[in-house]
């Protein structure tokens, strides 16, 4: 196993007040757990850890720590806190370790090869578990936990229980825990546009029902095209009929 160096000094004092000074001389706030030991808070520069994330690049390290004072200490990333806004490192949590003690650590999932269910079944790949929680001794420890993929097909689940075995390690995960999960594709979704029919237009009922003068409606027994003779039209109120039984008009007098 590969050990990265980063050089550590000891912080005096601690609080808000003390954290913003070591920001602002371009240091980082840390502090180093130990089993047998009692907490250390110390400081790193910030321009050097930031390159030994790059040389790490996500992979369980062991870090050798440089004091001051000469003394070395092998440790690993526990936690680093983030400025969710600036993306600034705020605090570094460092956990010390021993050649000879086993130690528990998280380790990052990498995926090997290409599923047989999304190369020809349309399937989608989804990572069910992105860390999986390990106990080892320093030197048994793997940078990535790395899973064969590639016979993975569409409805099937790769479990803790089915992932490759590693000389020194233990998985503590739940064994039925789910790591990697092949779906099928969604399904797409059918919009269908409704037919244009007389019966679906509000009102086209009874507009073809009843032609011709709004409301009126033709005689029962009345033929077709009737309805012009039983209406008569405006101005042919002199025209019309007089009603039964009424006596004629006198004629004006000259």
């Amino acid at each position: 196993m590969k050990k990265y160096q980063l050089t550590v000094t000891t912080r005096e004092g601690t609080g808000r007040s003390a954290s913003r000074r070591l920001r602002k001389a371009e240091k980082i706030p840390a502090i180093l757990y130990g089993k047998h030991t009692k907490p250390e808070t110390l400081a790193v520069a910030a321009p050097e850890f930031v390159k030994l994330l790059k040389e790490i690049r996500g992979s369980a390290a062991l870090i050798e720590l440089k004091r001051d004072a000469g003394a070395t200490a092998l440790s690993f990333l526990q936690e680093i806190q983030r400025d969710p806004i600036t993306d600034r490192y705020l605090h570094l949590d460092l956990q010390e370790v021993k050649e000879n003690e086993k130690m528990i650590i998280n380790v990052t999932i990498h995926t090997v090869g290409e599923a047989y269910g999304v190369k020809t079944e349309g399937g989608i790949l989804e990572t069910a578990s992105h860390r999986l929680r390990i106990r080892c001794l320093p030197k048994d420890l793997p940078a990535f936990i790395e899973v064969d993929i590639t016979e993975l097909k569409v409805g099937e689940t790769i479990h803790v229980s089915e992932l490759k075995a590693l000389p020194g390690v233990e998985f503590l995960d739940d064994k039925h825990q789910a790591v990697v999960i092949c779906v099928e594709p969604p399904a797409e979704e059918v919009v269908e546009t409704p037919a244009a029919d007389a019966a679906a237009v509000p009102g086209a009922e009874g507009a073809a029902a009843a032609p011709g003068a709004a409301g009126a409606a033709p005689a029962a027994g009345a033929k077709p095209g009737d309805a012009k003779a039983a209406a008569p039209g405006k101005g042919d109120a002199k025209g019309a009929a007089p009603a039964a039984g009424a006596k004629p008009a006198a004629p004006a007098k000259k």
